[in-house]
């Protein structure tokens, strides 16, 4: 683990970074703020509530013994370019993320045959959301 101090708009961070082995996405990075800053009110809310955000589905959970490709940063899918029972080989593009308004290859980190897809075009997905399954 590593310490590191980070200046964001004059407000020191103290960020820890830890090295992680194999091909696993790396986890968020969590900041604490060192200095203590007063926080600021937010303002009375006059208007009505907006309203909820839909519910998002059951949290997917792969095959026993498959190896899990999970989405590395918070997005839309674009694209799902497999479906159960395909053959894919390591490096072959799984699905395409659109976070940020740029478009992220999912790649397979090994070959293998799809187990399962946990996503379709146009879902909102979280970091670490199963996307697909290979075993």
């Amino acid at each position: 683990m590593k310490k590191y101090n980070v200046t964001v708009n004059g407000t020191v961070y103290e960020v820890v970074v830890e090295e992680v082995g194999g091909t696993s996405a790396p986890a968020a990075p969590t900041a604490a703020p060192t200095t203590a800053a007063a926080p600021t009110p937010a303002p009375a809310q006059t208007s009505a509530p907006a309203p909820a955000a839909p519910a998002k589905p059951a949290a997917a959970s792969a095959p026993a013994g498959s190896t899990e490709v999970k989405a590395p940063m918070p997005g839309t899918i674009l694209k799902v370019n497999v479906k159960n029972g395909d053959a894919v080989k390591k490096g072959a593009c799984l699905c395409v993320l659109e976070a940020m308004k740029m478009e992220n290859e999912i790649l397979a980190p090994v070959d293998g045959t799809v187990a399962a897809v946990s996503v379709s075009n146009g879902a909102s997905v979280s970091t670490g959301d199963l996307l697909v399954a290979l075993s």
